[in-house]
């Protein structure tokens, strides 16, 4: 099999995204985490004319939501871009990363707080609950508050 370079494989990753977001099958969809700031923004125009083919939306994301949900490495000073259809659905995201703040800040995100804001997120994704269940049992590298 021919190996693909990393900006071809992100390109493909983030025009299946936006075909799912445009077909109905995710309500939001994450671009894979990068390292750097300047290798998000080098897909952004490639990003933007998949966005404008499958009638998406793109918001850059420098300060990832982070939760149980996913290995805290995964995200954790990662830039990636979230891609969605309805303005209500980034409006959702942004309100859930505003409730962890304030959670943390009032320093009451543990239990029940903590597991419904990973539910939220991965309900927002479009993860079907055995799989959200799963994902957060399975990950062993939570964030450290």
């Amino acid at each position: 099999m021919q190996n693909l370079d990393a900006f071809s494989y992100q390109c493909g990753v983030i025009d299946c995204f936006n075909e799912m977001v445009h077909a109905g099958l995710k309500t939001l969809a994450l671009s894979r985490p990068m390292d750097s700031a300047q290798e998000r923004d080098a897909l952004i125009p490639f990003a933007r004319e998949s966005c404008a083919r499958y009638g998406t939306k793109l918001y850059i994301e420098d300060e990832p939501l982070l939760t149980d949900l996913f290995p805290i490495s995964m995200n954790l000073g990662k830039h990636n871009m979230l891609l969605y259809q309805a303005d209500h659905i980034l409006d959702q995201y942004l309100r859930l990363k505003r409730w962890k703040e304030s959670l943390v800040r009032e320093k009451v995100y543990f239990g029940g707080n903590r597991t419904q804001i990973a539910w939220d997120f991965g309900r927002l994704l479009s993860y079907p609950e055995d799989a959200i269940r799963r994902l957060i049992a399975d990950n062993q590298e939570k964030e450290q508050l």
